[in-house]
Protein backbone atom coordinates (compact mmCIF):
# COMPACT_ATOMS: atom_id res chain seq x y z
CA UNK A 1 0.00 0.00 0.00
CA UNK A 2 1.27 3.11 -0.87
CA UNK A 3 1.74 6.40 1.72
CA UNK A 4 -0.73 8.55 -1.10
CA UNK A 5 -2.88 6.06 -0.51
CA UNK A 6 -2.64 4.81 2.95
CA UNK A 7 -5.30 5.79 4.71
CA UNK A 8 -7.72 5.31 2.47
CA UNK A 9 -6.53 1.78 1.46
CA UNK A 10 -6.70 0.57 5.33
CA UNK A 11 -10.09 1.50 5.51
CA UNK A 12 -10.91 -0.86 2.58
CA UNK A 13 -9.35 -3.58 3.94
CA UNK A 14 -10.14 -3.37 7.72
CA UNK A 15 -12.98 -5.78 7.28
CA UNK A 16 -10.58 -8.75 9.01
CA UNK A 17 -10.51 -6.67 12.29
CA UNK A 18 -6.71 -5.68 12.13
CA UNK A 19 -5.66 -1.81 11.45
CA UNK A 20 -3.79 0.54 12.68
CA UNK A 21 -4.66 3.52 15.00
CA UNK A 22 -4.96 7.67 14.38
CA UNK A 23 -0.90 7.97 15.96
CA UNK A 24 0.45 4.69 13.28
CA UNK A 25 -1.35 6.29 10.23
CA UNK A 26 -0.29 9.86 10.99
CA UNK A 27 3.61 8.65 11.54
CA UNK A 28 3.75 5.85 8.72
CA UNK A 29 2.68 8.74 6.36
CA UNK A 30 5.49 10.79 7.92
CA UNK A 31 8.41 8.33 7.56
CA UNK A 32 7.59 6.63 4.37
CA UNK A 33 7.79 9.83 2.56
CA UNK A 34 11.91 10.35 4.13
CA UNK A 35 12.05 6.59 3.67
CA UNK A 36 11.66 7.15 0.04
CA UNK A 37 13.94 10.01 0.09
CA UNK A 38 16.85 8.67 2.20
CA UNK A 39 17.37 5.09 0.79
CA UNK A 40 16.35 6.94 -2.63
CA UNK A 41 13.26 4.42 -3.46
CA UNK A 42 11.11 4.94 -6.63
CA UNK A 43 8.43 4.06 -4.67
CA UNK A 44 7.75 2.98 -0.56
CA UNK A 45 4.90 0.63 0.67
CA UNK A 46 3.14 -0.33 3.75
CA UNK A 47 3.51 -4.22 3.88
CA UNK A 48 1.47 -4.99 6.77
CA UNK A 49 2.54 -5.76 10.67
CA UNK A 50 3.62 -8.91 12.39
CA UNK A 51 2.39 -9.65 15.54
CA UNK A 52 4.40 -10.55 18.05
CA UNK A 53 4.45 -11.19 22.05
CA UNK A 54 6.18 -8.46 23.40
CA UNK A 55 6.11 -5.92 20.30
CA UNK A 56 4.69 -5.95 16.93
CA UNK A 57 6.93 -5.30 13.97
CA UNK A 58 5.74 -3.07 11.38
CA UNK A 59 6.98 -3.52 7.93
CA UNK A 60 7.84 -1.28 4.95
CA UNK A 61 8.96 -2.40 1.30
CA UNK A 62 11.21 0.17 -0.70
CA UNK A 63 11.31 -0.57 -4.37
CA UNK A 64 13.88 0.08 -7.13
CA UNK A 65 13.93 -0.02 -10.86
CA UNK A 66 12.14 -3.55 -10.90
CA UNK A 67 8.82 -3.82 -9.30
CA UNK A 68 9.15 -7.88 -8.57
CA UNK A 69 12.85 -8.24 -7.93
CA UNK A 70 13.95 -4.91 -6.47
CA UNK A 71 12.76 -4.60 -3.14
CA UNK A 72 14.28 -4.23 0.08
CA UNK A 73 12.64 -4.67 3.47
CA UNK A 74 12.57 -2.77 7.19
CA UNK A 75 11.04 -3.36 9.83
CA UNK A 76 9.92 -0.78 12.86
CA UNK A 77 8.31 -0.83 16.45
CA UNK A 78 6.84 2.69 16.63
CA UNK A 79 6.53 3.52 12.44
CA UNK A 80 8.93 6.30 12.91
CA UNK A 81 12.75 4.39 13.35
CA UNK A 82 13.08 1.77 10.64
CA UNK A 83 15.58 -1.07 10.48
CA UNK A 84 16.56 -2.53 7.14
CA UNK A 85 16.12 -6.42 7.13
CA UNK A 86 19.09 -8.99 5.53
CA UNK A 87 18.05 -10.45 1.87
CA UNK A 88 16.45 -13.96 2.72
CA UNK A 89 18.35 -16.90 1.21
CA UNK A 90 18.33 -20.08 0.52
CA UNK A 91 20.41 -21.05 3.36
CA UNK A 92 18.72 -18.43 5.93
CA UNK A 93 15.61 -20.18 5.02
CA UNK A 94 16.65 -23.43 5.74
CA UNK A 95 18.13 -22.98 9.12
CA UNK A 96 14.57 -20.89 9.91
CA UNK A 97 12.59 -23.47 8.63
CA UNK A 98 14.84 -25.65 11.00
CA UNK A 99 15.20 -23.46 14.39
CA UNK A 100 12.39 -20.91 14.23
CA UNK A 101 9.16 -22.72 15.76
CA UNK A 102 6.17 -20.40 17.26
CA UNK A 103 5.51 -17.11 17.45
CA UNK A 104 7.50 -14.11 17.11
CA UNK A 105 8.97 -12.90 20.38
CA UNK A 106 9.08 -8.93 19.13
CA UNK A 107 12.88 -9.26 19.74
CA UNK A 108 15.39 -8.78 16.57
CA UNK A 109 18.33 -10.16 18.91
CA UNK A 110 16.38 -13.23 20.31
CA UNK A 111 17.62 -16.52 19.40
CA UNK A 112 15.83 -19.51 18.15
CA UNK A 113 17.87 -23.02 18.95
CA UNK A 114 17.20 -26.67 17.67
CA UNK A 115 19.58 -29.25 18.71
CA UNK A 116 19.33 -32.72 17.00
CA UNK A 117 21.32 -35.94 17.18
CA UNK A 118 22.20 -37.14 13.69
CA UNK A 119 23.61 -40.57 12.45
CA UNK A 120 26.62 -41.44 10.09
CA UNK A 121 27.70 -44.66 9.26
CA UNK A 122 31.61 -45.38 8.78
CA UNK A 123 32.19 -48.86 7.78
CA UNK A 124 30.83 -50.58 10.47
CA UNK A 125 30.05 -48.63 13.08
CA UNK A 126 27.48 -45.79 13.96
CA UNK A 127 28.53 -42.49 14.93
CA UNK A 128 26.39 -40.01 16.40
CA UNK A 129 27.09 -36.48 16.05
CA UNK A 130 24.89 -33.47 17.81
CA UNK A 131 23.95 -30.43 15.35
CA UNK A 132 22.77 -27.44 16.57
CA UNK A 133 21.03 -24.58 14.55
CA UNK A 134 21.18 -21.39 15.81
CA UNK A 135 19.12 -18.69 14.10
CA UNK A 136 17.98 -14.87 15.62
CA UNK A 137 14.31 -13.37 14.97
CA UNK A 138 15.76 -10.39 12.70
CA UNK A 139 16.88 -13.10 9.88
CA UNK A 140 12.99 -15.39 10.82
CA UNK A 141 11.23 -11.98 9.89
CA UNK A 142 13.03 -11.23 6.30
CA UNK A 143 12.49 -15.19 5.70
CA UNK A 144 8.78 -14.85 6.31
CA UNK A 145 8.47 -11.58 4.43
CA UNK A 146 9.81 -13.09 1.61
CA UNK A 147 8.00 -16.43 2.03
CA UNK A 148 4.25 -14.32 2.61
CA UNK A 149 5.25 -12.62 -0.76
CA UNK A 150 6.57 -15.56 -2.91
CA UNK A 151 3.51 -17.71 -1.89
CA UNK A 152 0.04 -15.03 -1.84
CA UNK A 153 1.33 -11.36 -3.03
CA UNK A 154 -1.55 -10.27 -5.51
CA UNK A 155 -1.88 -8.21 -8.28
CA UNK A 156 -4.72 -7.99 -11.00
CA UNK A 157 -4.32 -9.19 -14.45
CA UNK A 158 -3.06 -5.73 -16.01
CA UNK A 159 -1.60 -4.00 -13.42
CA UNK A 160 1.98 -4.63 -14.71
CA UNK A 161 3.72 -5.07 -17.71
CA UNK A 162 6.80 -7.19 -19.00
CA UNK A 163 9.45 -5.37 -21.29
CA UNK A 164 11.28 -7.35 -23.60
CA UNK A 165 14.24 -6.46 -21.35
CA UNK A 166 12.68 -8.31 -18.80
CA UNK A 167 11.96 -5.24 -16.51
CA UNK A 168 8.40 -5.34 -14.17
CA UNK A 169 6.89 -2.17 -14.44
CA UNK A 170 3.74 -0.75 -13.51
CA UNK A 171 1.13 -0.60 -16.69
CA UNK A 172 0.65 3.20 -16.19
CA UNK A 173 -2.27 1.93 -18.69
CA UNK A 174 -4.58 -0.10 -16.69
CA UNK A 175 -7.67 1.69 -15.49
CA UNK A 176 -8.93 -1.22 -13.58
CA UNK A 177 -10.89 -4.63 -14.21
CA UNK A 178 -14.64 -4.06 -14.96
CA UNK A 179 -17.20 -5.38 -12.26
CA UNK A 180 -17.44 -8.38 -13.92
CA UNK A 181 -13.85 -9.63 -14.75
CA UNK A 182 -12.99 -8.48 -10.59
CA UNK A 183 -15.23 -11.43 -9.39
CA UNK A 184 -12.78 -13.94 -11.14
CA UNK A 185 -10.05 -15.54 -9.55
CA UNK A 186 -8.63 -15.72 -13.12
CA UNK A 187 -8.27 -12.19 -13.16
CA UNK A 188 -5.72 -11.97 -10.14
CA UNK A 189 -1.54 -12.58 -10.30
CA UNK A 190 0.70 -14.07 -8.04
CA UNK A 191 3.34 -10.87 -7.74
CA UNK A 192 6.06 -13.29 -7.46
CA UNK A 193 8.58 -15.52 -10.42
CA UNK A 194 6.19 -17.61 -11.77
CA UNK A 195 6.66 -21.29 -11.03
CA UNK A 196 4.23 -23.44 -13.83
CA UNK A 197 4.42 -20.56 -16.49
CA UNK A 198 7.09 -22.34 -18.17
CA UNK A 199 5.37 -25.97 -18.01
CA UNK A 200 2.30 -24.76 -20.46
CA UNK A 201 1.47 -26.13 -23.45
CA UNK A 202 1.85 -23.87 -26.84
CA UNK A 203 -1.83 -24.50 -27.28
CA UNK A 204 -2.64 -22.63 -23.80
CA UNK A 205 0.41 -19.96 -24.35
CA UNK A 206 -1.76 -19.27 -27.20
CA UNK A 207 -4.18 -16.87 -25.48
CA UNK A 208 -1.96 -15.40 -23.23
CA UNK A 209 -0.09 -11.51 -23.83
CA UNK A 210 3.49 -12.07 -23.15
CA UNK A 211 3.64 -8.26 -21.61
CA UNK A 212 1.21 -9.05 -18.99
CA UNK A 213 0.44 -13.01 -18.33
CA UNK A 214 3.94 -13.43 -17.14
CA UNK A 215 2.67 -14.45 -13.96
CA UNK A 216 0.57 -17.27 -12.29
CA UNK A 217 -2.87 -17.11 -12.14
CA UNK A 218 -4.68 -17.70 -8.37
CA UNK A 219 -7.01 -19.91 -10.36
CA UNK A 220 -4.45 -22.52 -10.81
CA UNK A 221 -3.39 -22.14 -7.12
CA UNK A 222 -3.32 -26.13 -5.20
CA UNK A 223 -5.36 -27.04 -3.02
CA UNK A 224 -8.41 -25.38 -4.73
CA UNK A 225 -10.14 -23.32 -2.45
CA UNK A 226 -7.46 -21.77 -0.75
CA UNK A 227 -8.51 -18.31 -1.31
CA UNK A 228 -11.78 -16.07 -0.34
CA UNK A 229 -12.66 -13.75 -2.88
CA UNK A 230 -15.63 -11.03 -1.56
CA UNK A 231 -17.29 -8.38 -2.90
CA UNK A 232 -17.77 -5.57 0.21
CA UNK A 233 -19.22 -2.08 0.55
CA UNK A 234 -22.18 -2.77 -1.96
CA UNK A 235 -19.94 -3.53 -4.35
CA UNK A 236 -17.60 -1.23 -4.22
CA UNK A 237 -14.34 -3.01 -4.04
CA UNK A 238 -13.43 -6.43 -4.54
CA UNK A 239 -12.01 -8.39 -1.88
CA UNK A 240 -9.43 -11.60 -1.64
CA UNK A 241 -8.28 -13.37 1.59
CA UNK A 242 -5.53 -15.85 1.70
CA UNK A 243 -6.45 -18.80 3.63
CA UNK A 244 -3.21 -20.28 3.63
CA UNK A 245 -1.75 -17.34 5.50
CA UNK A 246 -4.46 -16.30 7.44
CA UNK A 247 -4.47 -12.19 7.54
CA UNK A 248 -3.17 -11.30 3.99
CA UNK A 249 -5.67 -9.27 2.51
CA UNK A 250 -5.80 -8.02 -1.02
CA UNK A 251 -8.31 -5.42 -2.49
CA UNK A 252 -9.46 -3.81 -5.86
CA UNK A 253 -11.62 -0.93 -6.51
CA UNK A 254 -13.34 -1.93 -10.28
CA UNK A 255 -13.15 0.63 -12.97
CA UNK A 256 -9.73 2.16 -10.90
CA UNK A 257 -6.85 1.39 -10.93
CA UNK A 258 -6.71 1.20 -7.10
CA UNK A 259 -5.10 -1.99 -5.81
CA UNK A 260 -3.05 -3.27 -3.07
CA UNK A 261 -2.74 -5.95 -0.39
CA UNK A 262 -1.96 -6.10 3.25
CA UNK A 263 -0.56 -8.29 6.10
CA UNK A 264 -1.71 -8.22 9.39
CA UNK A 265 -0.65 -11.29 11.52
CA UNK A 266 1.31 -13.71 13.69
CA UNK A 267 3.46 -14.37 10.33
CA UNK A 268 2.55 -18.02 10.81
CA UNK A 269 1.23 -20.25 7.92
CA UNK A 270 -1.61 -22.52 8.12
CA UNK A 271 -1.14 -26.01 8.18
CA UNK A 272 -4.48 -27.46 8.59
CA UNK A 273 -5.76 -25.75 5.45
CA UNK A 274 -6.09 -29.31 4.02
CA UNK A 275 -8.51 -30.55 6.62
CA UNK A 276 -10.24 -27.17 6.13
CA UNK A 277 -11.64 -27.64 3.08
Amino acid sequence: MESNTLYYSLDLVSGNGFTLNAEQRAALQTSMVILKRNYKFSRVLFWGKILGIKNDYFIAQGVGDDELSSKKCLYSFNCMDWHLLPPATEAMTAEVAVAAKGRFVGDPSHEYEHTEIQHHSEGDETLEEVVTVKVNEEKRLAVTIYTIDKEVAVVPRGAYIKSPHGTVQINNSFKGLSPSEAAKLSNYYHFSEPRTLKTKSILEMADLNPCIDFLNPLSEDSPKGSWSVQSEQGGRVCVIRSLQWLGLTFYHVPATPQHGYIYMGHGLKNLDLAFML
